[in-house]
């Protein structure tokens, strides 16, 4: 397992995010979403919770198979996707990602699993205690991005999202120059507590920690994006926002060649026995069974003694690199090159 703090400032007010974060998760998905790739939105529906009030739940499924390198998908399913469940308590989300499944909806890789913890707080990312104060078993990373000057992948890079040069009409906010974080007014921080788990002796380090890059290059676009399109949604009430993210989801799943029923965003709230949701941040199971193609084969002779290893291509060969595409709503993840 590992666990790492992101901390991502931007010239908005946590009130105005609101608005924002539906808007930008709606439109990026479908930018990225494409035939057979993409992300459909299974559920969106309101959802009550004992401890947390009032949310939305969503439930989507993130197709991959393309986007894999061709080792992998020599070894997967041809048609597989990744569960997301989220709990939108806002200025408190949680965010669940299980292991891959077929389109038989049969499990072949279930020991990976993300789990993204978030709070929104008007600050400038100075909150240290804001998961709580408790002491760990040991020192967890915290890494402050920024939107304007940290650099994105350059497939991702448009002109008209540089916020360096980007400037607000509506707003009068950017452009951010050096600094900004400092003079910055408004000025709100996304907290995301991720957790990242990959039990598979011989791949857990290396798969974890490329997870974690991804994790960051897609939360940095994400953020760049929202504040990049806040002329599109700062006048948006939340009814219109709404029904912005139905049309979009229904657009995206006939783009990715998904046909369910017509997606209901109900005013009706769901109590929380209508879906697995806990009361507080859920963890995704884990089964024990280690998946099939990760298994050594039975048949194998091999001393009693020796640990069960897989046998990894040579990271040095560009042909071998262990690549993973976006698991998240936004499904824009870098893939190294």
């Amino acid at each position: 397992m590992l666990m790492k703090e992101y901390r991502i400032c931007m010239p908005l007010t946590v009130e105005e995010y609101r608005i924002g974060q539906l808007y930008m998760i709606s439109k990026h998905s479908h930018e990225q979403s494409e035939r057979g790739e993409g992300v459909e939105v299974v559920q969106n529906e309101p959802y009550e919770d004992p401890e947390h009030g009032s949310g939305q739940f969503t439930e989507k499924r993130i197709y991959l198979n393309n986007k894999l390198p061709s080792w992998a998908r020599a070894v997967v399913p041809k048609i597989f996707y990744v569960t997301e469940k989220a709990w939108n308590y806002y200025p408190y989300t949680i965010t669940a990602y299980s292991g891959a499944r077929t389109a038989l909806n049969c499990s072949f890789l279930p020991k990976f699993s993300i789990h993204i913890e978030t709070k929104y707080e008007d600050n400038k990312g100075n909150n240290d205690n804001i998961f709580g104060s408790e002491p760990r078993e040991e020192e967890m990373e915290v890494c402050l991005l920024d939107i304007a000057y940290d650099e994105i992948p350059e497939r991702h890079y448009k002109e008209s999202e540089d916020l360096r040069y980007f400037k607000s009409n509506k707003t009068n906010r950017g452009r951010l120059q050096e600094g900004w974080l400092d003079t910055q007014d408004p000025i709100m921080c996304s907290y995301k507590l991720v957790t990242v788990k990959f039990e598979v002796w011989g791949l857990q380090t290396r798969v974890e920690q490329f997870v974690h890059k991804v994790i960051r290059d897609v939360l940095l676009l994400g953020h760049r994006q929202a504040f990049a399109w806040v002329d599109e949604w700062i006048d948006m009430t939340m009814d219109e926002v709404r029904e912005y993210e139905r049309a979009t989801q229904e657009a995206t799943n006939l783009k990715i060649g998904t046909f369910p029923p017509t997606i209901s965003i109900s005013e009706n709230p769901l109590p929380s026995s209508t879906r697995s949701g806990p009361n507080s941040a859920p963890s995704t199971p884990l089964s024990t069974e280690a998946p099939d193609f990760l298994s050594v084969p039975k048949e194998r002779p091999r001393k009693k003694s020796a640990p069960e290893t897989l046998t990894l291509p040579d990271p040095g060969r560009r042909d071998s690199l262990f690549k993973l595409p976006s698991f998240f709503s936004w499904n824009s993840s870098p893939q190294p090159e």
